[in-house]
């Protein structure tokens, strides 16, 4: 389950209220909940982390300011605190949630994310910055993350959110045959992120992809 309470998305919605059911939905159902945090302006980071459960996921986790989570060079307390008491962490790219400079310092700081994700739904298709898993993952290991660990946040981690480690983000007898193969590309685009922050870093394309144990894509090489 997800929700959102950015100022944006409540307008003048009691934004507590928001979480408020949304949490009681997500304890009916079993299921964490995705969080989309507001400004810490209007809302301290202190109190909305607190009503936060162990498995829980705040995305959007990279934004610079008003939601920016560095406090003089540092990732805010509330937000360690939070992640040391069982709250997870997503990067949710999208139009406007990927800052490089607050990545790169977060990440420093020894706050990667514990899932890489995209936002993208249909009216991301095309969109500028490429935002696509491929190329976010490469962004997350441009910004300094360990690429073993970045790999893990689009695999064996998410699946363990869902509660389908048995199925899927792995190689296994039993589980789904889904595999996706990538190749570096040393010669694309700089990576950029949503504000037009630049980094030269190789990126990683897709090459293949595998569905239920059947190729559904495949890119040609240069030796094809």
């Amino acid at each position: 389950m997800a929700v959102n309470v950015d100022h944006r998305d409540c307008g003048d919605t009691d934004a507590r209220e928001v979480i408020r059911r949304a949490l009681a939905a997500a304890d009916q159902t079993g299921r964490p909940l995705l969080v989309g945090m507001q400004r810490p302006t209007d809302w301290s980071f202190e109190d909305q982390m607190a009503l936060l459960r162990p498995g829980d996921v705040v995305t959007y986790m990279y934004r610079r300011e008003p939601h920016c989570i560095i406090e003089n060079g540092r990732v805010h307390p509330a937000l360690r605190e939070a992640r040391e008491r069982g709250i997870l962490f997503d990067v949710g790219h999208g139009f406007f949630s990927f800052d490089f400079e607050v990545a790169e310092a977060a990440i420093a700081d020894g706050f990667a994310p514990d899932t890489i994700s995209t936002d993208s739904h249909a009216m991301h298709v095309g969109a500028r910055p490429a935002h696509d898993l491929p190329r976010t993952l490469s962004k997350l290991i441009a910004a300094g993350m360990p690429e073993a660990d970045a790999l893990a946040a689009v695999s064996v981690r998410p699946a363990r959110v869902l509660g389908l480690a048995d199925e899927i983000g792995k190689l296994a007898p039993g589980a789904c045959a889904d595999l996706t193969v990538l190749q570096r590309s040393p010669d694309g685009p700089p990576l950029t992120d949503a504000f037009g922050n630049q980094r030269k870093s190789c990126c990683l394309q897709t090459a293949l992809t595998v569905r239920a144990g059947s190729i559904v894509e495949r890119v040609p090489s240069g030796d094809d």
